[in-house]
């Protein structure tokens, strides 16, 4: 392949959107009048409640399904968990085609009000309903079977936030701090066609950008205090020179191809797709500069928005999944292991697998988001949901602080995040976690000034910067991950 150098809403407001009005030109937005009724209707209580017709009109610009794995038992039994990941998968699938079929029915929908519901959203609700049923009687039989999941059966169309007509600059901030971005971020953002809907069409949107000089700094560490873990072991596993890509995630997806919808960067092991077991990663080939690493470290690749095809324009996770553009080789990628201020830290186990951040996050809502946007020079200013406008001679960084804080017990978890936690705002682990070597990578690409990029996402969440993460496999061997765990808790700098 060719290189270049929610708040989760309540169900009674994520209810069916009804139909469709009038087409609106650039990014695929639709402008919609929207019906609401006792059951089925837009979101929004009043006019649920009322079942009157709303005399405003919306753009629509994607479809917003609730996340099924958010709503899982905590342990779904090991017997049938690829079974049900399996299906978690198909129910992505399902959206990402009912999305494309929204996107290509702009005519249909602006003819007849009600195709968007009877053509798009009640047929996706059918088989959403199915595979909902398939998870529920996978844990049943090996377990109490899950009540209410056919609730989240019903998905709406939903607008994008950010409109693509310029924005207020308000900028996120990382897990340490929020952050402001100026009044700038919309007009900077605005004017050409890279800024505005994104070279597929489905974003990012000028808004989506904010001029870095703007925001202030808005980065904060805890203190640290006596026993604290001040080490840092770093380990050099290249920045995906050669080139492994693919559109799987093996963590949330095992055994599905095109299981994530976009394209992959993968440093370190190389033997990651996925149908990869934990004995495929631990015998394969790894890019690492230290051979008793053979982790996997993957996270979406980065687009150029310049009008030119990557060699997968017609490929899954590229241009069949809305991803275009010419994918950045990364300049830099320096991953890192640090300790607690507060206390030593432990080994890590073996397989452990962590994701930071949300692939869904857009629509999903942020309590998962981790994405940290910045550029070269002004890392002390962090954006969530945000992409950032560098100056000349400044380059655009993406850093990942995975969770640092682990169960003790397991090494994954049925929505792959409750077995790893974060550390609060003081740097302390939740009651029944251990602090272990926290990941922390930072990725740095050398990109024209300007909004003309992207990160891969999933085709409906509109290549919003907030929904950027980072995914991470642990395969170091118990040599050296004893090494790091003495390296980071006797204050050493190690490699």
């Amino acid at each position: 392949m060719r290189r270049a150098s929610r708040k989760r809403s309540t169900l009674a407001n994520r209810a069916i959107a009804a139909s469709a009005a009038l087409i609106l030109g650039g990014g695929g937005l639709l402008a919609v009048n929207v019906y609401a009724s006792a059951g089925e209707g837009w979101s929004g209580p009043d006019s649920a409640q009322s079942g009157q017709i709303q005399n405003t009109s919306q753009q629509m610009s994607t479809i917003d399904c609730p996340e099924v794995a958010n709503d899982l038992p905590n342990e779904v039994p090991d017997s049938v968990r690829q079974e049900v990941d399996r299906e978690l998968a198909n129910l992505d699938s399902q959206i990402t085609e009912a999305y494309k079929r929204f996107a290509d029915s702009q005519q249909q929908i602006s003819q007849d009000q009600n195709f968007a519901r009877n053509a798009i959203l009640g047929p996706l609700k059918d088989k959403r309903l199915a595979a909902i049923s398939r998870i529920a009687t996978a844990i049943g039989r090996q377990a109490e079977r899950p009540q209410g999941l056919e609730a989240l059966a019903p998905c709406t169309l939903r607008a994008d936030d950010n409109g693509g007509a310029g924005g207020d600059g308000q900028g996120g901030g990382d897990q340490n701090g929020g952050g402001q971005g100026g009044d700038q971020g919309g007009d900077q953002g605005g004017g050409n066609s890279n800024g505005n809907g994104g070279q597929a069409g489905n974003g990012p949107n000028a808004a989506d950008f904010v001029d870095i000089q703007s925001v202030q700094p808005n980065v904060q560490q805890p203190q640290q205090q006596r026993g604290a873990s001040r080490g840092v072991f770093t380990t050099d596993c290249g920045r995906n020179q050669n080139g492994k890509f693919n559109p799987d995630n093996v963590i949330v997806a095992p055994g599905v191809s095109n299981g994530a919808h976009h394209m992959h960067d993968y440093v370190g092991n190389q033997a990651n797709d996925a149908f990869a077991s934990d004995d495929d990663l631990a015998r394969g080939q790894t890019t690492c500069r230290n051979q008793g690493d053979r982790s996997t470290y993957y996270w979406p690749v980065l687009r150029l928005q310049n009008g030119q095809n990557e060699n997968d324009a017609n490929a899954d996770g590229g241009g069949k999944d809305s991803n275009v553009g010419e994918i950045q080789t990364p300049a830099e990628v320096s991953l890192k292991f640090v300790g607690s201020p507060v206390s030593k830290v432990t080994a890590m186990p073996r397989f452990l697998r962590i994701i930071t951040g949300d692939a869904k996050a857009f629509t999903n809502g942020d309590a998962n988001a981790n994405a940290s946007w910045s550029c070269t020079g002004f890392e002390d200013r962090q954006l969530k949901d945000k992409y950032p406008i560098c100056p000349e001679g400044s380059q655009v960084v993406r850093t990942f602080n995975f969770q640092s804080c682990w169960d003790g017990q397991n090494t994954d978890s049925a929505n792959h995040r409750t077995h790893v936690a974060f550390a609060d705002e003081n740097g302390a682990c939740p009651n029944g976690f251990r602090a272990i070597p926290q990941l922390v990578q930072r990725i740095v690409y050398d990109v024209p000034p300007g909004p003309g990029f992207a990160v891969d996402s999933f085709p409906e969440q509109l290549h919003k910067p907030g929904t950027d993460h980072g995914d991470f496999i642990n395969v170091f061997n118990s040599r050296l991950m004893k090494k790091v765990v003495f390296c980071v808790n006797e204050g050493r700098q190690c490699t």
